[in-house]
């Protein structure tokens, strides 16, 4: 069995190290470890999925995961990769975000009975409890303010002159300190993990324990995942790819994926798959060998699809992705089928137009995916038109119920990628 800080470190998910004998520490007896979540929208994204991943990495070596939601410092917002002061949530807002991520996290952790059990905790049931002096006195008085803004976090908000960093934002690395040392208390947590920008704040927590308890605590970062154009990943056209089905479906959470750039997916199949290392060795000759079938694509799809939404979902997901292109698109049922062609424009026409008779040139014409009917006739003529996927030869066929999919939907495609979905209103 490969032990867990080695595997770590050949996933790439070791960006920074506290202390290099962790290594050591690990593979000598059962630790615990926590990270945080701020619930700063109703929905974790597929951006915080690594730090989840390796809690259950952690978690499958035998150590106990703490994932913490932070219901306290979420009223205060972490200035950590922000360029700008946050918007600070409702108390009834962030109540509903914080129900939301609890439930996302038990989904993702295993939070069954024994010694390694998964606890989710929330940070206001200690942090809403602190007296302002005693937090002055006791967590206050151990950093210069000249350490404070030396942190990464701070220092870049300090140079922009015009929006610079208020009290409130400033005093984040505190709590989010004095929430290692109460986990090291009452729950003998001695790691934290975290993003690389997250540095500052676990060192400050280390820093706390060793200032008041005379303990050694660790912290691990990950670096943070962008892509080959600096954008960070884990967004589609500037929107999160959420892991809540409602915001972000697990069709779309697949595709996005599946679309990932071959310079980028080897590295996230180590970051958030389980697949060992020699299986995905494989696959990295295979996208050198054969990078035109997507193996690697396909499999951190799936693999990712099914660890948020489970296997079904992501067979679902699979089918879906290979049905839009073939003739078995007519299978799909009509919430998955919308899902599919959510980015696909779209025409309606009314009951009685097509029951009156609809030429498959005339349908073409209407789309608007062709610019005349006499167009639409050629290209039909030429073969480099379909119906449901189907290549349509007759420009003067008729449309008919059964080209009907779900009793309203027929699907229009000009050549490869060029589509219009045609909803017949009844």
């Amino acid at each position: 069995m490969v032990e867990l800080f080695e595997d770590l470190n050949w996933r790439g998910l070791v960006h920074s190290v506290t202390d290099q004998s962790l290594a050591q520490k690990l593979s000598s007896g059962s630790m615990s470890v926590y990270a945080g979540f701020d619930p700063t929208a109703d929905s974790l994204h597929l951006g915080n999925l690594i730090h989840i991943i390796t809690l259950r990495r952690f978690q499958l070596a035998g150590h106990r995961p703490i994932a913490v939601a932070g219901g306290g410092t979420g009223l205060i917002g972490d200035p950590g990769g922000k360029s700008q002061e946050r918007n600070l949530l409702s108390k009834d807002q962030l109540e509903f975000n914080l129900a939301s991520v609890a439930r996302q996290l038990e989904n993702l952790l295993d939070f069954s009975p024994g010694k390694n059990q998964a606890i989710l905790l929330n940070n206001a049931n200690w942090l809403s409890e602190l007296n302002l002096l005693a937090f002055l006195r006791d967590v206050g008085k151990h950093f210069s303010v000249n350490q404070m803004i030396a942190k990464d976090s701070v220092r870049s908000r300090l140079e922009q002159r015009e929006q610079g960093i208020s009290y409130t934002e400033f005093s984040y690395m505190l709590l989010q300190a004095f929430d290692f040392l109460y986990l090291f208390d009452n729950y003998d947590c001695s790691i934290q993990i975290g993003g690389s920008d997250q540095w500052g704040n676990i060192t400050t927590g280390i820093e706390l324990i060793r200032r008041n308890r005379q303990k050694e605590a660790f912290g691990l970062t990950s670096p943070l995942l962008v892509k080959s154009d600096g954008s960070k990943f884990g967004k589609s056209e500037g929107e999160n790819i959420w892991l809540d089905p409602k915001k972000t479906s697990p069709y779309k959470m697949f595709q996005f994926l599946l679309q990932t750039e071959d310079s980028l997916v080897i590295q996230l199949l180590r970051f958030f798959t389980f697949l060992s290392r020699d299986q995905i060795l494989d696959l990295e000759l295979a996208l050198e060998k054969e990078p035109e079938k997507r193996q690697a694509q396909l499999a951190l799809a799936s693999q990712v699809t099914a660890f948020v939404h489970g296997e079904q979902e992501a067979q679902r997901a699979q089918k879906a992705s290979e049905a839009i292109f073939s003739q078995d698109i007519s299978f799909l049922d009509e919430k998955l089928l919308l899902e599919v062609l959510a980015d696909v424009p779209s025409i309606d026409i009314s009951w009685e137009m097509f029951e009156k008779g609809i030429e498959v040139s005339q349908a073409f014409a209407l789309s608007k995916i062709v610019p005349s009917l006499s167009a639409a006739r050629r290209l039909i003529a030429q073969g480099g038109c379909y119906l449901n996927n189907d290549r349509v030869i007759d420009p003067k066929a008729m449309l008919d119920t059964p080209n009907l999919i779900h009793g309203r939907y027929i699907l229009l495609r000009r050549g490869r990628r060029e589509q219009v979905l045609l909803i017949v209103q009844k």
